[in-house]
């Protein structure tokens, strides 16, 4: 798209993106407990970026006293502090990556972005809640605010988590969630391939058969396989055969080892266990979700699609999931792989259960914008 093109979550930011939780169907006892986890999560990613903190109007006095006046008495650095920039903005939920922007690149540092027609994850099909108006408006609301380009791919639906790139023209998605039912019936598989080359100024498009099991966005990229940089993956794996995602994330090995990317290479894929105990919603959980007309609700026993996967890379990190309990050996598996596999970054271990529960993870209310230039306040 004009030379623009999705660069690699790995390379330089500007910032990230997050909307502080409130719905009351996905976050649940007045969204506490993930609120709990989303500051633990934006301090952390505000060690060396900014972060941009959307938050409704009756949320703004939450967002504030939480992050700014309890980080400041809890002993914060001034330098994390002073990244937060909290603003209001009216969404339906905190999914920032699959309703924010996003962004592209050129040659000469500039930045743009793409805004996608948001859904629900599928719409009348089996999208999940009814109203989603201000979640699908809230791309373009902050690329106006932040004066980005705004390329609009409207009515082409598409979530930010449903697509990983490499920087050098490769990108990964899976079949089972953006050829669903729910996002664009009337376009073939082909028909897709060039959307998104053609947007995300991609070359290769490797589709990846499934994501994790029983995930609710129709089983989104990012929470099964993830760029590292350039020709290396880390792919959620179990080596059970009795588990549902064996089979998954088996399929997805033997793509990824039958295909080279952009530049031709083949593609060096490095197994991330997911945790050792299936993790499940409890009736505890339950018992605190308030669920409105058309919204998708939880179950007891229902399982969460947790994965070592949904992590996000910040400039100087990667700020990864974790679930404690019967889990903690597999947490500190996790970051001992990946902080082998990325030994120039520090990896931070944050209990997520509460943002699992709301049904995604530290990846899923993430949006990176890349370092670089905004350019000029148009839009088209």
């Amino acid at each position: 798209m004009d030379g623009f093109f999705m660069p690699g979550e790995f390379e330089p930011h500007r910032g990230c993106i997050l909307i502080w939780p409130f719905r009351p169907g996905s976050w649940n006892y007045g969204a506490e407990p993930a609120r709990e986890a989303f500051r633990q999560v934006i301090w952390a990613i505000a060690r060396s970026e900014k972060v941009w903190v959307a938050a409704g109007k009756d949320c703004l006095v939450s967002a504030r006293r939480m992050l700014l006046e309890e980080g400041e008495a809890m002993g914060q650095p001034r330098q994390v502090l002073e990244r937060i920039e909290i603003f209001e903005a009216e969404t339906d939920d905190s999914w920032a990556r699959d309703v924010g922007p996003t962004f592209l690149k050129n040659g000469e540092g500039q930045v743009r972005c793409v805004n996608w027609e948001f859904n629900a994850w599928g719409g009348e099909e089996d999208g999940l809640y009814a109203h989603w108006e201000k979640d699908n408006a809230f791309a373009k609301a902050f690329a106006a605010r932040e004066g980005y380009i705004c390329y609009d791919a409207a009515p082409f639906v598409l979530e930010g988590g449903a697509i990983h790139s490499d920087g050098e023209g490769t990108l990964l998605v899976t079949e089972a969630c953006l050829l669903s039912k729910g996002r664009n019936p009337g376009l073939t598989k082909a028909e897709i391939e060039e959307k998104l080359k053609t947007y995300l100024g991609a070359v290769k498009v490797i589709w990846l058969p499934r994501g994790i099991y029983n995930d609710e966005t129709n089983e989104h990229v990012d929470n099964v396989c993830a760029f590292l940089r350039p020709g290396e993956v880390v792919l959620a794996w179990t080596d059970n055969q009795e588990d549902p995602q064996y089979e998954l994330s088996m399929a997805c090995l033997r793509t990824l080892k039958g295909e080279r990317d952009a530049k031709g290479r083949r593609i060096q894929v490095h197994k991330l266990p997911v945790p050792d105990v299936p993790i499940c919603v409890t009736e505890e959980e339950v018992e605190g979700f308030v669920f409105e007309e058309g919204e998708d609700f939880r179950e007891p026993g229902e399982r969460l699609a947790a994965s070592y996967v949904n992590f996000y890379f910040s400039n100087g990190a990667v700020v990864l999931p974790v679930f404690g309990g019967e889990n903690e050996e597999s947490d500190r598996r996790a970051v001992q792989i990946l902080g082998e596999l990325c030994p120039e970054r520090q990896v931070i271990p944050i209990l997520a259960r509460a943002i699992l529960s709301g049904g995604g993870n530290i990846h899923c209310i993430t949006q990176q914008v890349p370092a670089g230039e905004p350019g000029t306040r148009r839009m088209r």
